[in-house]
């Protein structure tokens, strides 16, 4: 493929702190890359700079082969409180301002939404729906699934997937990785590493990376340690020769300890459980509504010891409301067991002073070293920390309270995949009840038993299994639904009066709704042919993809409406 983009000799520093030195890579065009690296080593940064908000230290070289649209999607999205979706999203380019609408109602949002009175979940669409109604041949993406719910996830992810373009993104989301990336790039001690293919490719890849250094390293020791007898052995007044093999020796010797090392975040020693009895917490006909709205309706379970419970639903429908209410809510409703100490990560992070140290926050250096926070960090202010540095602390707060009842909400956010895997692991062997608020698909699948699917109204479903159980569930439900409507419908037994007999109006409708399925029909299959075809450009397979899906959905409602008109006839 031909080259996209060219980065060449650009640096960052934070204060004192080098992020990344005079590195360079390339872009093809078409490559869909996931950028990957532990938090606070820049990652924003170098998105930010490829996309024109910052600068290089070091000046260096960013060239776009071609003239192209860039479109950022940053983690935090500015907007106006007060004004509405359409107002936020105004544009001049029509085109783009159709976009955006048909957008938004896939998304679930209405244009004159006030910004301000949005949750996080529904700012991020907002933000989604501004990035991809510009199509853009190159999209910059930092954690672009942070806040959404799944539902939006998976929209996004369909979104990319049929798309052409050029996309450069960092995420922690592994199955979002998989399902849109064909690259995972590495930014590991200074240095750029590019693997081709998934996410566990890349985990394979870098693992033999590692031990192929190390293992040369080995080599690099063997024959120091034999130089080394040499030298032990051998007088000093030698000859020239010897003090050539004594500079040798030297050489070797700086590289013997240039050994592969990572610093990884350990949660051993870091205590959690502890004894809890019968009751965790029981919660008997449970109602809660907000400004009218029913967010809990009647909800009766008993959660049990040991029990791990994932919690999804749209943005905005109660689920951190859910898990306030469990958590410190003095409801008669629910009933905690004395032995209960909850461990709770909000959503919202940390709430403690810009000015306040690591080591004040949290005073174990012992902890703050397994959880990646080396001496010289301890006295670094919390407003100088990246977002997953902050999240990790924070998270460490929590854990460090021994808790046997952890109430998590979106515990994802921010943290890289290497923290994730660890609190996974830890997660895995807590001696305690888990209740998680989470969009991450993989972390769901890992460590619950059970859903509590809010579904709206106040209405809260129990599914047995993970999440891609739940949605192979639904997906099967929704196969016999287009079966059901599709199968011939069986002839109703006349009611002693008579069946109602189709209107005048009612017929000539009937007729013209099978003249629409029909041409629409035909016009989908030659859509279809289009898409699979491989040779449009991008702005015309773009093109093609609206249309296809506003057929399809045109085409969802004539049908229904036939079948409500065929019956009559």
């Amino acid at each position: 493929m031909p080259s996209f983009l060219q980065i060449e000799d650009i640096s960052k520093s934070y204060g004192t702190k080098v992020l990344f030195d005079h590195i360079g890579f390339n872009i093809n065009e078409g490559d869909k890359i996931a950028l990957v690296a532990p938090n606070g080593t820049g990652k924003t940064s170098l998105l930010r700079i490829l996309a024109g908000k910052d600068k290089s230290d070091s000046g260096g070289k960013i060239t776009f082969l071609k003239d192209i649209r860039i479109a950022f999607l940053e983690q935090e999205y500015e907007f106006n409180p007060s004004a509405s979706i359409e107002e936020q999203l105004h544009t001049d380019d029509f085109e783009e301002q159709l976009r955006v609408r048909r957008i938004l109602d896939e998304l679930g949002l209405k244009p004159g939404q006030i910004m301000g009175a949005l949750s996080g979940g529904e700012v991020k669409r907002v933000a989604i729906a501004q990035m991809l109604a510009k199509e853009a041949e190159f999209l910059i993406m930092d954690e672009p699934t942070n806040h959404l719910d799944l539902d939006a996830i998976e929209y996004l992810e369909n979104a990319l997937k049929r798309s052409r373009c050029t996309l450069f993104m960092v995420s922690h989301d592994r199955y979002f990785l998989d399902r849109v990336c064909n690259t995972i790039m590495e930014m590991d001690h200074g240095a750029i590493y590019i693997y081709r293919g998934d996410y566990e490719t890349f985990l394979e890849k870098r693992d033999e990376r590692i031990s192929n250094y190390n293992a040369e390293t080995d080599r690099v020791r063997n024959v120091l340690r034999r130089e080394l007898e040499w030298i032990h052995a051998t007088p000093c007044a030698r000859s020239g020769k010897a003090k050539y093999r004594k500079q040798a020796f030297l050489e070797l010797k700086e590289r013997a300890s240039a050994a592969y090392t990572t610093s990884n975040i350990t949660l051993e020693g870091i205590a959690g459980g502890g004894y809890l009895g019968k009751q965790v917490i029981d919660c008997r006909d449970l109602c809660f509504d907000w400004g009218g709205k029913p967010i809990i309706s009647h909800f009766t379970y008993i959660f049990q010891r040991y029990e791990r419970v994932g919690i999804v639903g749209g943005n905005g429908i109660g689920k951190t409301t859910f898990l306030d209410l469990l958590a410190t809510s003095d409801n008669p409703a629910i009933k905690r067991g004395e032995s209960v100490r909850i461990g709770y990560y909000r959503q919202d992070g940390l709430s403690l002073p810009d000015d306040d140290t690591v080591l004040e926050t949290v005073q174990s250096t012992r902890l703050l070293e397994k959880f990646l926070f080396p001496h010289e960090m301890w006295n670094n202010r919390i407003g100088r920390l990246s977002g997953g540095e902050k999240r990790r602390l924070y998270l460490l707060t929590v854990l460090m309270q021994e808790p046997n009842l952890l109430i998590l909400d979106e515990p994802t956010n921010d943290l890289d995949i290497v923290t994730l895997n660890i609190l996974e692991e830890y997660l895995l062997d807590f001696k305690g009840t888990l209740i998680i608020v989470t969009h991450d698909r993989h972390f769901l699948d890992r460590l619950v038993d059970h859903l509590f699917v809010f579904c709206g109204g106040g209405v809260i479903k129990d599914f047995i299994g993970g999440y891609s159980e739940y949605r192979s569930f639904i997906e099967d439900l929704r196969k016999e639904k287009r079966a059901q409507k599709a199968a011939p419908k069986e002839v109703k037994k006349e009611k002693a009066e008579g069946p109602r007999k189709l209107s005048w109006k009612e017929k000539k409708e009937l007729e013209q709704l099978e003249l629409d399925i029909d041409a629409l029909g035909t016009e989908q299959k030659e859509l279809e042919a289009l898409l699979e075809g491989g040779n449009l450009d991008y702005q015309k397979i773009t093109e093609v993809s609206s249309r296809y899906e506003a057929n399809r959905i045109a085409l969802d409602e004539k049908e229904t409406r036939w079948l409500e008109l065929s019956e009559l006839s």
